[in-house]
């Protein structure tokens, strides 16, 4: 059965000349990634826990320099609009080095390109950063495992352990 996706989602397995290409076994098969284990493409549980993680880290810090005080409108928007740089902060920063977040250290999974280089790199850092905002490209998945922002940057979700 052909998902909904798949006339404009490509990996999907359906579409124009998927008559000819086998349905992957597991996510992440098409690229050779393993089944599972380390390496294998990370569930959507743990991508959303790393997020949770994330935000609440960004609120966080964000404590520590600006007053936030929950009857008074002004003080909230300005502690929410300095607690969403914070996060975007923390989120582009370390993925571009690194390859993950803080979030995604604490649960275990990072960003990896299908390339093969080791950094993710600016670019690709930041439209994933940008794209999680939009939160629908990231609920996206394909086959594969891999949203709109994997789609886009040319990465994938792994597990580190």
């Amino acid at each position: 059965m052909a998902r909904w996706t798949g006339e404009w989602l490509p990996g999907t397995g359906s579409g124009p000349g998927s008559e000819n290409r086998t349905a992957p076994k597991w996510p992440g098969e098409t690229f050779g990634l393993p089944e599972a284990g380390v390496g294998s493409v990370a569930g959507f549980g743990s991508r959303l826990l790393a997020l949770v993680i994330d935000l609440v880290l960004a609120g966080l810090i964000t404590t520590l320099f600006v007053r936030y005080d929950l009857q008074d409108v002004a003080a909230m928007q300005t502690f929410n609009w300095w607690a969403g740089v914070a996060w975007a902060v923390i989120t582009t920063v370390p993925a571009m080095f690194f390859g993950f977040t803080p979030g995604m250290g604490a649960v275990g999974v990072r960003v990896a390109r299908l390339d093969g280089a080791t950094m993710v790199g600016p670019w690709r850092a930041v439209v994933r950063m940008v794209l999680t905002v939009v939160i629908v490209p990231a609920l996206v998945r394909n086959t594969d495992g891999r949203s709109w922002l994997d789609r886009v940057t040319g990465t994938v979700v792994i597990r580190m352990r």
